[in-house]
Parts: structure tokens; C-alpha cells; sequence
């Protein structure tokens, strides 16, 4: 990879300032230079920081990534190990880029390969030193790009994915399939390639950490967006089983509702009663259950909660576990349960172990 001949660029710059502010925290250590590696044909580091610590010389090598993703982060920490092994055996390897997330760090560690974000988490040892630093939150870029990837467009690719995971897909058939376009497609793919989620096949795009994924979309999911509504039913047990299951038939008319959260899981992987039953539905499937359940709008005392979804990909992605019993797929569930409290994380927990296990 030929460096640019222009001056050192500005990220870089904050890249050595970055690794100055940490190393100047440390007693025994002086700084005698960090400078910008010269230019030539070969892979050069894009920093060395020459150390005096407890009086010996010492060298970091460093190489800065603007994208920090597992993907870039593979091939530097490959980098680095091949320079530090063949030209500068005594010295050390660091990783820098904007943002490191756990799993990017966790693998510098396996590598043995120091590592410094823009945001202040750090790992640098050597010879008497030891720097480690960690900052709790994710910066708002990382948020948003992992925001855009889970959205209801980009959240029926990873759909469609998640229920055939063993599947190559095409960018075309991911289109056709999900309803969303091939650019947009294109982008849940790099997203996915970047952070090593699914790799690229000659067959097309195969999901290579589908637990990493669940995890990830679990930690950054919110409440769908729609309108959320409570009622009071005066039926129990099967009587209301009966009327809800005649309801959501795909058979019964115009308008879809589905069984939700608590109550899909009752059909998924049963784990604890609720008192409150949970339905997703369009307006016309919020007309046939206000019916057939013979609901009243409830001030106090609900026992049915109905959304009403604008993200109508929910309405499709379901499951028929009995006849009439269309509920929210294994994953919707286990995300809406993953936020519905304490009792909803340990029914999320039961429904994974039960019907989201993936072979390693």
C-alpha cells in the first residue's frame, strides 16, 4: 500500500497527538519524538513514537485506520506484525483508529498488538509499562451507522436473513425477497462485511456470526414506532384464545394483526404467564380484534395492548406455530421481549436458548 507524499494528513496529526496525551501520563517514560514515517514503495507505519523508558530506547509502531471496523482492523494488525516481525522485532505494535469496539479490541489483545482510540479507549503494554483505559459509551457516529443498519428497511434484509442463516444470498434475491432496493441492500452488505458479521462467498453473502448480529441489533433496539393503545376484554382463558386466533386468520378479512412480545412468546417457548395479552397490527387488524375480543378502551385495568405499526415488514415476518396463532417472528420476539423489563429479558434469554440457537 503506497503512502500519500503529501504532509502527514490531519487524522494522523490527532493520531499522534492522541497516543502524546496518553504517554505523557506515564512517570518513567520520556517522549523523544513521534514522528511520521518516511515515505517509500514498501508498507511503512504511518507513525513511530521513539521512547526513553527508565533510560532505554524503545519504539511503538503505529498505524492509523480511519474506519476501525473488524474487517480494516484484520488486515492492519496483519501489517503491523509483519513490519514489527521482519524490520523492528524489539518494538510494539498499536492499532489506532476513531473507534475500537469490544470485539476489534478483544482481537488486538489476541493479536498481542497494542491499540488507542479517538475516544480514549486504550491497551498499550510493554517492558514496566501499562496503559488501559476504557469509556463506556459508543460515540454518536458508531450509534447512528449501527441505528441505520437495524431500521425497518435495512431490519427485513436482516430478517430475511436470519430465518434461512445457512443461506448465500444474492444481492438480488435479498431485494426481491425483502422488498427493499439493491442500493439499499448494498449497504446492510458492507455493514455486515465491515464488522465481520457475514463474509462474501463465491455463491453470494452468507452470514458468518449470526449470534454477534442478534446481539448487537438487541443492544441498539427500540420500540417500533407506531401508535400504542390499551383496552379492557371481558374474555379469558380459551373463549379469548378462540376469538383471537379466529382474528388474526389471514383468512378473516381484510387488515392484519399478530400476536406480540409476551404473547408470541407463549407460542414460541412458553416461560411465565402474563396477565396482559400483546398484538401488532395495521388499523383494519386493530378493527377486527377491538370485535372479536370485544375490547373497551381501558383507563385502568388493560389486559390487551395493541400497537399500531408503521412498519408494516413486522405485519409480514411472522410465524403460524397453530392455526390462527400468527404471531411476531422468533426474532421480533425475542427483541420486543429484550425490552419489556426484567421478566421480558429472562422470556428473551428462554426464547433464544429454545428457538434461536445457531450452530457454531
Amino acid at each position: 500500500m503506497l503512502k500519500d507524499h503529501h504532509p502527514m494528513k490531519e487524522a494522523e496529526a490527532r493520531a499522534g497527538e492522541a497516543l502524546r496525551r496518553l504517554l505523557e501520563n506515564v512517570p518513567i517514560l520520556h517522549i523523544e519524538g513521534i514522528e511520521p514515517e518516511a515515505v517509500s514503495g514498501d508498507w511503512e507505519p504511518d507513525l513511530i513514537a521513539r521512547l526513553l523508558v527508565d533510560g532505554r530506547q524503545h519504539m511503538l509502531i503505529c498505524e492509523y485506520k480511519s474506519n476501525g471496523q473488524p474487517r480494516y482492523a484484520r488486515s492492519a494488525l496483519l501489517e503491523l506484525r509483519n513490519y514489527v516481525a521482519q524490520r523492528a522485532p524489539q518494538a510494539t505494535p498499536i492499532f489506532i483508529a476513531p473507534y475500537l469496539s469490544p470485539a476489534v479490541r478483544q482481537l488486538c489483545v489476541e493479536k498481542d498488538v497494542g491499540y488507542l482510540d479517538l475516544e480514549g479507549n486504550a491497551r498499550i503494554a510493554f517492558g514496566g509499562v501499562f496503559i488501559e483505559r476504557m469509556v463506556a459509551d459508543k460515540p454518536a457516529a458508531e450509534q447512528r451507522e449501527l441505528k441505520s443498519l437495524f431500521r425497518p428497511k435495512s431490519a427485513q434484509v436482516l430478517r430475511a436473513m436470519l430465518r434461512e442463516p445457512d443461506r448465500a444470498w444474492r444481492v438480488t434475491e435479498l431485494s426481491a425477497i425483502s422488498g427493499v432496493s439493491l442500493g439499499h441492500v448494498s449497504n446492510v452488505r458492507t455493514g455486515l462485511i465491515d464488522r465481520e458479521w457475514a463474509r462474501a462467498s463465491d455463491d453470494g453473502l452468507v452470514l458468518s456470526e449470526p449470534d454477534a448480529l442478534l446481539d448487537a441489533w438487541r443492544d441498539s433496539y427500540t420500540a417500533p414506532p407506531g401508535e400504542r393503545l390499551r383496552f379492557y376484554t371481558p374474555l379469558h382463558g380459551s373463549a379469548f384464545e378462540d376469538a383471537a386466533r379466529g382474528a388474526l386468520r389471514a383468512e378473516s378479512g381484510p387488515g392484519r394483526a399478530v400476536f406480540a412480545s409476551f404473547s408470541a412468546a407463549q407460542w414460541l417457548a412458553p416461560y411465565g404467564r402474563t396477565g396482559t395479552h400483546y398484538f401488532f397490527a395495521d388499523e383494519a387488524g386493530l378493527q377486527k380484534l377491538q370485535a372479536a375480543l370485544k375490547l373497551a378502551p381501558a383507563s385502568k385495568g388493560e389486559n390487551v395492548a395493541i400497537t399500531v405499526s408503521k412498519d408494516l415488514g413486522l405485519l409480514a415476518d411472522t410465524i403460524e406455530p397453530a392455526p390462527g396463532a400468527v404471531c411476531t417472528s422468533p426474532i421480533q420476539t425475542y427483541l420486543d421481549l429484550s425490552i419489556a423489563g426484567e421478566r421480558g429479558a429472562e422470556a428473551a434469554e428462554h426464547l433464544r436458548q429454545e428457538r434461536l440457537s445457531w450452530p457454531k
